[in-house]
């Protein structure tokens, strides 16, 4: 198993990213390879800094990035040599498993699609996050910003998507999967919502619960929720604001705290052909760690294996 990392992206690129390999290689078993994807150079201090032998990975050297600000599409077009363009490339020629990155989203979503590509039947990816249930673990929100804009067949196919990862990589049996919504009448809604409930009340692909408001966000016995891409970004963004005014506050909290987004490091995109890991652009060590360990879980569980039978 490879899995590759891309360590140029992120605010706090390289040594975030290269600190936070260091961790995640003392977890993973000796068959699992991580493949750092950038400056080799920049690297190699940090490394004899943390005592780390340069041995301890594979490195692909590019000095060329993306930035946060640059437009995906030309980028992604321009800098062939660009270490997301290279980590895609090595994803797409099967030389390595998965790749993630902190760098720009943008790029990521436009890379993966232009290299590895939807799964057959896909009609768009989407990129999913966790939300924390009251009394543990987490339910999984998706659209999260790759489609602003939905109609109500792709609202469908996320209700799949977000199942097939909450069975896979979560091992929640037979998923609960609900529609965010403004009621939990099925007559509610706008036309987007009220057209994407009627084809998940006729679906048997997956357990559709009907219609949740915002607050039944964080219930027990919800394991996926499904919305646009506009919306869920909105959610997630509000979301992530809870764990910072608890600090901001000065007073800890359980449930609050597994807001912290260091604890998933990263956000999947679902419905292409190879695992890809979107991080926090402000990811430190341990959200990458976690970044590198849920590409592994992703890998392991053959997840887009999954995805491939569900859609074919």
């Amino acid at each position: 198993m490879k899995i590759g990392l891309d360590i140029m992206g992120g605010d706090y690129a390289p040594k975030a990213i290269v600190l936070g390999a260091i961790e995640a290689s003392k977890i993973l078993s000796d068959n699992q390879q991580l493949v750092l994807i950038g400056n080799k150079e920049l690297a190699l201090p940090i490394l004899a800094e943390a005592g780390i032998e340069p041995s301890t990975f594979e490195f692909v050297h590019t000095t060329e990035t993306i930035s946060m600000g640059e437009h995906p599409t030309k980028a992604i077009a321009q800098k062939p040599n660009a270490s997301i363009n290279l980590g895609f490339q090595l994803l797409k020629e099967g030389k390595i498993d998965s790749f993630s990155s902190a760098g720009n989203t943008g790029a990521m979503l436009v890379g993966a699609m232009f290299s590895v590509k939807t799964v057959p039947g896909v009609i768009r990816p989407a990129i999913a996050t966790n939300v924390p249930r009251l009394t543990a673990g987490f339910s999984v929100l998706l659209d999260v910003g790759a489609n602003a804009d939905c109609k109500p067949d792709s609202l469908l196919q996320f209700g799949l998507l977000g199942s097939l990862y909450a069975q896979h990589i979560y091992n929640h049996n037979n998923p609960a999967v609900a529609l965010l919504n403004i009621g939990e009448e099925e007559e509610k809604g706008n036309m987007l919502t009220i057209a994407a409930h009627a084809l998940m009340k006729e679906t048997k692909a997956f357990n559709f619960i009907g219609n949740i408001e915002g607050r039944d966000l964080f219930e027990d016995h919800i394991d996926v929720i499904v919305c646009d891409g506009f919306t869920g970004n909105v959610v997630l963004k509000l979301a992530e604001s809870f764990y910072a005014l608890t600090l901001k506050k000065g007073f800890k909290d359980k449930f609050f705290s597994r807001f912290n987004y260091e604890q998933y490091g990263g956000s999947p995109i679902l419905g292409v052909n190879a695992p890809v890991i979107i991080g926090h652009g402000i990811s430190n060590p341990e959200a990458v760690k976690n970044m590198v360990l849920l590409s592994r879980n992703m890998i392991e569980s053959n997840f887009v294996d999954k995805v491939k039978a569900a859609f074919k």
